[in-house]
């Protein structure tokens, strides 16, 4: 685990959920090539296999807020980057990052942190009072229907928006960036031609796609300060395993997310 409680306050943070990926679909993808940009950021070229503390986005990303990313697999307990202030936990030690808030986001504005959120699916489209829970606790919320599961320029359109967050925040001034990728989620199939059913192989496609934006995001978070990244899905999806269809449910295939976390140092000549 990396010492999180060391590098809050003089790094930036970068949260991505890559929504709905598959931790089979995201290493057999890196295997065979289609995913290089993230083969040059996952420490040691490699996904993280963990398990998920939700089934689907929004139980998911409620533990994540509340500072319960993805578990390591096998028995803990297991240290974690982020808790809030509770006696009696077994997971909270020196290299946690300790916060005195009900949520992440909020700890992280309390230490001075600009908050950004970028939207993806529809828990975060802000267009009804559960779409709003989510981007509500951030102090700026970005949506719109090209970041959406429908549009198959969804990363980029994204991308294109925290770049525009980027150029007017002061570089002196510390940021939390939180990003649901939607791509990932159904229909993912817009992004195989000729493909009418969602498949691993067309989640693949998805993320081959997403592969060729990410690293434009994080190239233009290290110009500006050392970047704390986390890079994970929220769940997984089953397409047809044992009869089960979609997410909600608790299958192997939905649990298990790829996960990795890493430091990019700023880069030079800004």
């Amino acid at each position: 685990m990396l010492d999180a409680r060391g590098l809050i306050g003089t790094h930036d943070v970068a949260l991505v959920t890559l929504d709905t990926l598959r931790y089979d679909v995201a290493v057999d993808a890196l295997a065979s090539g289609q995913t290089p940009g993230l083969a040059g950021l996952l420490p040691g070229g490699a996904w993280e296999r963990r398990h998920t503390p939700g089934s689907f986005t929004y139980a998911a990303h409620h533990a994540f807020f509340a500072g319960f990313l993805p578990t390591p697999e096998g028995p803990g307990p297991h240290p974690r980057l982020f808790a809030a202030r509770f006696p009696g936990s077994e997971t909270t030690v020196d290299g946690t990052f300790v916060f005195d808030a009900p949520d992440l986001v909020t700890g992280f504005a309390d230490l001075g942190y600009t908050t950004v959120c970028i939207g993806g699916v529809g828990f975060f489209n802000l267009r009804s009072p559960l779409g709003r829970v989510l981007p509500g606790l951030f102090a700026e919320s970005h949506w719109d229907e090209s970041f959406g599961v429908t549009d198959p320029r969804s990363t980029e359109n994204q991308v294109r928006r925290i770049l525009e967050v980027l150029d007017r925040l002061p570089a002196d001034r510390r940021l939390f960036l939180f990003l649901n990728i939607s791509a990932l989620h159904q229909p993912n199939c817009i992004f195989t031609d000729g493909a009418h059913e969602d498949s691993p192989a067309t989640q693949a496609a998805a993320l081959a796609y997403v592969d060729r934006w990410l690293p434009v995001t994080l190239h233009a978070l290290r110009r500006r300060a050392p970047v704390l990244c986390i890079l994970c899905s929220d769940h997984g999806t089953a397409y047809g395993e044992d009869g089960y269809t979609g997410h909600r449910l608790g299958h192997p295939v939905v649990w298990t997310v790829p996960y990795a976390e890493f430091v990019l140092p700023q880069e030079d000549g800004r």
